[in-house]
């Protein structure tokens, strides 16, 4: 077939200057002159028969054609640089997970054995985050982030659920009994910003939406509030079956018979540039196995 295609240096000089807002800096990142940057894309313009950018001053603004043309051309490079990837890569390969801190330490990495021992030539690299998900151009091949929402340019599925119920320390469960919602009112409550409203979730459901705690501390991260409850601070509300190895190792204790109320749970995301890579649907398989959805 014989394709029509722009200047390969050209799309290059602007995608990176679409990308990066400026031609100085597509410059930088492509170790050329700001002159050179200018020129490659007045010659796709030219090719082209319209306005990529339009000159406000110094300033460049991509046009109507330039912001359709970019998302495509960045899937297209995504493409390439996947597939040469793949090519000439070492027979080791490089997976590269990144994960919510709970959820890595508490429920992953306790079962990544598992998977390595499926894939022994699979070198995984696991890291910790719960920035939102918002561009194309991702760090990383598989990620782990709460809810199951929309990601732009990914492909995603919830493959764990949550319940939460009030969970604290065996240590202080003898110094202060917990038998009944209402005995909450003596204890400490502790929160995480990112579970802002689980509390007053859970109260509601158990049916004591107005109740008075003795205290409230709050923490950044949902697994500063766990250790917290470890070391006997306060009450924390668990993410069963996150917070199962928790339990089950008698750190934590969970008196009360219910409600267990559901949150919101946890979904794999993937890039669209990986969505038929083998491997990493291998990984999302396994994700579900674990997760039992």
């Amino acid at each position: 077939m014989n394709r029509r295609l722009p200047p390969l240096n050209a799309l290059r000089a602007f995608e990176a200057a679409a990308r990066c807002g400026s031609f100085s800096a597509a410059a930088e990142q492509l170790h050329v002159t700001h002159g050179a940057i200018s020129r490659q894309i007045r010659q796709l313009e030219d090719w082209l028969g319209l306005a990529l950018f339009d000159r406000v001053g110094k300033r460049v603004l991509l046009t109507d054609n330039g912001r359709q043309y970019l998302p495509v051309l960045q899937t297209a490079f995504d493409s390439i640089a996947t597939a040469t990837e793949r090519l000439t890569q070492d027979r080791t390969r490089q997976l590269r997970i990144n994960a919510t801190p709970t959820l890595a330490m508490h429920w992953l990495l306790p079962r990544l054995t598992r998977f390595q021992l499926r894939h022994p030539g699979v070198e995984l690299r696991l890291a910790t985050s719960d920035t939102i998900i918002h561009d194309q151009h991702a760090d990383f091949d598989i990620a782990i982030r709460r809810g199951h929402d929309h990601w732009h340019g990914f492909v995603s599925h919830l493959f764990l659920t949550e319940h939460e119920q009030p969970l604290l320390s065996p240590a202080l469960l003898a110094s202060r009994p917990l038998a009944t919602v209402a005995d909450l009112a003596q204890h400490t409550l502790l929160h995480s910003e990112t579970r802002p409203v689980s509390w007053e979730r859970w109260l509601a459901a158990a049916g004591s939406p107005a109740l008075q705690a003795a205290a409230h501390q709050h923490f950044d991260h949902y697994y500063l509030a766990l250790q917290a409850a470890v070391d006997g601070l306060g009450v924390a509300l668990s993410a069963q079956p996150v917070t199962d190895a928790l339990i089950a190792s008698g750190k934590l204790v969970a008196p009360l018979d219910g409600p267990r109320v559901k949150a919101r749970g946890y979904s794999w995301v993937l890039p669209l540039t990986l969505a038929e890579d083998p491997l990493c649907a291998d990984f999302c398989a396994w994700l579900e196995e674990e997760g039992g959805n």
